[in-house]
């Protein structure tokens, strides 16, 4: 076990030998820290939660009560072996979360990017990779080997299913089923998801000018009348000076055989 100095652990939390426990951290009561468990710097775990597994917490990350990180996948054909559960730095993981470790067919690792919040009931299933800057808003499900990348939003009560990507920027409304793969900044809504346009607040946030906005606007459009990969590929020979058109070509020409969510 190594706790440094400066660690400050509630006298009712339970340490196991072999956690490593940085500096500045605090366990608050009736917390359990499991023996394979190293928590970086200034991390702060609230009273109840559990972390457990091959689990790593990035520097600044708060856990709130009743959390469970790192327990085994919820997938019938986990047999024991060792996979982790890795999650970056500042993340802020609220009440009765739960995150799962990866699973040696999905590649042996659920990763959480950084400065993420998960908020309460929120569960990210074994093999899931999540980019840095993503909100999961309260009781969204996702399950395995799902891929969010950076600043992507899912609103509450939503549910992703397993294999789907959904690209960077994209933002997911609330009550919503997503069951195939989203382009970057996408904006999905409906209980059965459908591609409804762009997540255009959250493009003008991140810089995007009118030129952006239309050229985008353009692509959808054309993505709408034809099958996504062969109009991706069109374009794409086509050419682009465009960064956030290459990205979403990029991403529809990319490693999934999965469909994709498509306009009304």
């Amino acid at each position: 076990m190594t706790i440094a100095e400066s660690a400050v652990i509630h006298p009712s939390a339970h340490v196991e030998p072999g956690a490593v426990v940085g500096p500045d951290c605090r366990i608050g009561p009736f917390c359990v820290i499991g023996g394979e468990v190293k928590l970086g710097r200034g991390v702060e775990v609230k009273s109840h939660a559990v972390i457990t597994g091959l689990t790593e917490i990035g520097n600044e990350t708060v856990i709130f009560p009743f959390s469970t990180l790192g327990e085994v996948p919820q997938d019938l054909k986990f047999r024991g072996e060792k996979t982790r559960l890795i999650i970056g730095k500042r993340n802020r993981i609220r009440e009765g979360v739960t995150m799962n470790s990866g699973t040696e067919g999905g590649g042996g690792v659920t990763r959480i990017g950084d400065d993420g919040l998960f908020m309460t009931g929120s569960h990210v299933a074994h093999d899931c990779q999540i980019g840095n800057k993503v909100i999961l808003v309260n009781n969204v499900a996702l399950a395995g080997h799902c891929v969010l990348e950076d600043e992507v939003i899912v609103g509450g009560l939503s549910g992703v299913h397993q294999f789907v990507r959904i690209g960077r920027g994209a933002m997911i409304g609330a009550v919503t089923m997503v069951t195939a793969d989203v382009i970057p900044h996408g904006l999905v809504q409906g209980p059965r998801g459908t591609l409804d346009g762009l997540n255009i607040v959250g493009l003008k946030r991140r810089g995007a000018g009118r030129a952006d906005i239309a050229a985008l606007r353009d692509l959808v459009g054309a993505l709408g009348q034809g099958t996504f990969r062969e109009t991706a590929r069109a374009r794409a020979q086509e050419g682009t000076d465009n960064e956030l058109v290459r990205e979403i070509l990029d991403f529809i020409l990319g490693p999934s055989d999965r469909s994709f969510l498509t306009p009304r």
